[in-house]
């Protein structure tokens, strides 16, 4: 990313300004209230020798984004030595000839890792049915999981894979059901660069697109759910081993060098590889502008990736793909969004506008955005426009041509009606990567935001509200509600 951070402190939009990890600690305190308050979800969060003692801190210095300290738990994986040769020789370290190169052993560990832990006898024990196992930095994953889970609750499955359209060739594992002899069928995920030679060797004509322009089979992203007693009883069957491979880079047409050391890896997603034929394995295939939005490349190689067409994955595409997902999704619900004109920088054309951020005390699912703008609302939005709600609002009536925030406590709640708001708004403004006075976070992707003028409205007292004319709040009475 050429962040020197870790990923999940970084905003997921910089409008809200929320972190990724504030953002999946805020989605599942809403599962919650909007579930069972009394069943607290916990969160295992996988760190590394690396990422550890910076995600502690980062949890620390925000009072765990208001989750209770026991509701979190850590489980941290090691490095496992590199290797050099296809003898399988340890790779020594360049600074020291008598201490090894280490890498990452995949994250495949976070299995290993949960089995060893203990914690999924307690799971059980406490009568949880499924474990969600999502990424560091897709936050529109929630947007799809609670449909997913009830895809894996009405079908049985043991395993259900979060997929999207896959374009034939696209650098991404796709999901397909494996039948060898009289074997049982595996579904499980086929990795891109060996997808095109299976098909070929099995006469199915290589990684092409079908009569829908994608390929028809499906794009993992790397986001699943398991059913925590099959899981568990898989993983207690192993002793919480994985399958592991090597995967080397040759420098010579021989395959006899590697052009850097390599190591022994596992994947988390090889998981169908220890069910029993019993056990179903299945996928829930989503839109992609409603499910996924990873941030994984730096400035230049998102730019190289848009010229290919392909989702740039930079901070701020991951930005510019929640604020269209939101709007896609408010469109949805009936409201009028114009679209606004893309804004260059950094060489990286992004749709940063409307800007929209919807937060998880808001609304969770598709259907809490429909009920969030009743039949017969009249609501618009800009293309100018910046939109942040934060908490339990409902859209009667609004027209808005600027900036507009509303956050309010739990407990309390906003009803918008015959509400106008104009004003200057906020605007993205060019920055350099590394200006002074403003964080790393901000300045990879290029610019900032500029707060001119907005209404802002901040709820702290429970109960009811009313938002109208130009921006004037006031609380409602029993009689008016």
């Amino acid at each position: 990313l050429g962040y020197n951070g870790i990923k999940v402190e970084l905003p997921a939009e910089t409008i809200f300004g929320a972190s990724f990890l504030q953002t999946y600690i805020q989605s599942l305190l809403a599962m919650q209230a909007k579930g069972d308050p009394s069943r607290p979800v916990p969160l295992v969060i996988m760190t590394s020798e690396d990422t550890h003692e910076k995600t502690v801190a980062l949890l620390e210095a925000h009072d765990y984004f208001g989750m209770p300290r026991s509701q979190l738990h850590f489980i941290t994986q090691s490095n496992v030595p590199a290797l050099d040769s296809n003898g399988g020789t340890f790779a020594l370290s360049k600074k020291d000839a008598f201490e090894l190169q280490t890498k990452p052993h995949g994250h495949g560990d976070v299995h290993t890792l949960l089995h060893q832990s203990g914690l999924l006898p307690k799971f059980e024990a406490e009568g949880r049915k499924y474990v969600v196992f999502f990424q560091d930095t897709n936050v529109l994953a929630f947007k799809a999981i609670p449909a997913a889970l009830g895809v894996s609750e009405r079908l049985g499955l043991a395993m259900n894979s979060l997929t999207v359209p896959r374009s034939a060739g696209e650098a991404a594992g796709a999901i397909c059901k494996l039948v060898r002899g009289a074997e049982p069928p595996l579904v499980i995920n086929v990795e891109y660069n060996q997808l095109d030679a299976l098909l070929q060797s099995s006469g199915k004509g290589g990684d092409t697109a079908d009569e829908s322009g994608y390929s028809p089979y499906p794009g993992n992203v790397n986001t699943f759910i398991m059913a925590l007693p099959a899981y568990a009883a898989a993983l207690a069957a192993t002793g919480g081993s994985m399958p592991e491979f090597v995967n080397p880079k040759y420098a010579d047409a021989e395959k006899t060098k590697f052009k850097k050391p390599t190591r022994l890896e596992c994947m988390m997603q090889d998981f169908p590889k220890l069910l029993g034929p019993e056990q179903r394995v299945g996928f829930s295939d989503f839109e992609r502008w409603f499910s996924f939005s990873p941030v994984k490349n730096s400035i230049g190689e998102a730019v190289a990736s848009h010229a290919k067409g392909v989702y740039a994955a930079s901070p701020g595409a991951g930005e510019a793909a929640v604020y269209s997902a939101n709007a896609r999704l408010l469109r949805a619900a009936g409201v009028s969004v114009e679209s606004g004109a893309e804004l260059s920088f950094l060489e990286l054309p992004l749709a940063l506008q409307p800007a929209i951020a919807l937060s998880p005390r808001f609304c969770l699912t598709a259907d809490e955005i429909f009920r969030s703008v009743p039949k017969g609302a009249a609501v618009s939005v800009s293309a100018r426009s910046t939109l942040i709600l934060d908490g339990s609002v409902t859209l009667h009536g609004l027209q808005l041509d600027g900036a507009l925030v509303i956050r309010a406590v739990p407990g309390a709640h906003v009803h918008v009606r015959d509400c106008k708001v104009a004003n200057e708004g906020w605007a993205f403004v060019p920055v350099e990567p590394g200006a002074a006075g403003l964080p790393e976070s901000v300045t990879i992707r290029g610019y900032t935001v500029e707060k001119r003028a907005a209404v802002e409205i901040d709820i702290s007292t429970p109960g009811d509200y009313e938002l109208t004319g130009a921006g004037e709040l006031k609380r409602l009475t029993k009689d008016e509600l």
